[in-house]
């Protein structure tokens, strides 16, 4: 068996080390590129969300290489997410490939659910309970850490001197973590992080900015999705935050209901009055996210998602309301195959100024009031 998966940000990271872990030979999929938007759009209804079109490219290129067993999530409610494999499947089978698909549903909020998921993933006699457990809890560990990662690096790229020098450490950390094979490699790359990124020269003057990335979830994760959205605001002096990390997801999702957080479900009464249920998707947290990113200091949030994507569309219709509620502006952008870097960063630029001129009155407003 070579396993695949669809790439979303570094998740194929913790992905290759449960699976390697277990001695199943894993086949991740190459960077996405041009390439593999374009097989995708060439073999995707035309209508399809951005994300489907991608990873279909991904699986393409990864059966071309060799892999037999793809791995897919599962997904339930409005957002047509869930039903991804069974498209994904038959424009696979109709190209002639051959190959097996799992589908990881979602708990249904018990323990065995979960464990019979994986078991179903490892179906190997030499793999039982106690190495599946030692394999997600590296995999895991990998996951927390890129997090961390991501962090800190949005805190780092707005105020760095040259320009490129976070990233090149990034980069290296990255590689660093892809490579441990021991939950002990881990917490030593974890102990040298900071001093890491303490050889990146920066201006601690330097204005800055904080904003929030929320919306569809593989549009936030995914560099290539998203134009690389996090390295262009970075340039432009913003520190950025997601709405979400692969952590987030995993807890979210393929936990049962008794490990995911507590916070959470109040968390989502930040939505209230103007979505107050499930509407598939992650559109009750983008409008969630909304208040509480005012209510934590940022300037402003950029709404992401796919051209078509029904639960963040929902979320778009009400996140005028809410930014004048809060007093914090949002911009949505639409993403879809013909979307382009250049025309991003023009709009990007357009919407950091605006909010540095915001803060910049805001702050010569409380300094008038206080004289």
């Amino acid at each position: 068996m070579k396993v695949t998966f669809p790439h979303m940000g570094n998740i194929y990271i913790p992905l290759k080390a449960f699976f390697e872990k277990l001695n199943i030979q894993v086949v991740v999929p190459p960077k996405c590129t041009k390439q593999t938007l374009e097989l995708g759009v060439k073999y995707s209804p035309e209508f399809a969300c951005l994300p489907l079109k991608i990873t279909i490219g991904n699986f393409i290129e990864a059966i071309e290489n060799g892999a037999d067993t793809i791995v897919m999530a599962g997904g339930i409610g409005p957002c047509r997410f869930g039903y991804y494999c069974e498209v994904q499947r038959e424009i696979l089978q109709n190209l002639g490939y051959k190959f097996n698909m799992i589908v990881l549903e979602p708990p249904k909020g018990n323990l065995i659910d979960l464990i019979t998921n994986l078991k179903h993933i490892t179906n190997k006699k030499e793999n039982g309970i106690t190495d599946i457990y030692d394999a997600a809890k590296l995999g895991w560990e990998k996951a927390i850490l890129l997090d961390d990662l991501d962090k800190k690096t949005a805190t780092f790229r707005p105020t760095e001197i040259n320009k490129g020098d976070t990233d090149k450490i990034y980069n290296k950390i990255v590689n660093l973590i892809d490579s441990a094979t021991e939950i002990d490699d881990l917490k030593n790359i974890k102990l040298n992080m900071d001093n890491m990124f303490k050889y990146v020269p920066h201006d601690a003057r330097r204005q800055t900015v904080k904003i929030g990335i929320i919306g569809e979830i593989y549009t936030v994760l995914e560099p290539f999705a998203n134009l690389n959205i996090e390295k262009q605001l970075g340039c432009l002096g913003v520190e950025v935050n997601r709405n979400i990390y692969i952590t987030d997801w995993v807890r979210l999702n393929l936990f049962p209901s008794f490990l995911k957080p507590k916070e959470h479900k109040k968390f989502l009464d930040l939505a209230k009055p103007y979505i107050n249920h499930f509407v598939g998707g992650h559109g009750q947290e983008t409008v969630a996210q909304v208040a509480w990113l005012s209510k934590q200091g940022y300037k402003g949030a950029i709404h992401l998602l796919p051209f078509t994507c029904m639960p963040e569309i929902v979320a778009k219709s009400v996140l005028p309301g809410i930014s004048k509620k809060y007093d914090i502006p949002v911009m949505t952008l639409v993403i879809d195959e013909h979307s382009a870097e250049t025309g991003l960063r023009t709009r990007l630029e357009a919407f950091v100024d605006m909010i540095k001129h915001k803060t910049e009155v805001e702050n010569f407003d409380k300094v008038f009031a206080r004289n």
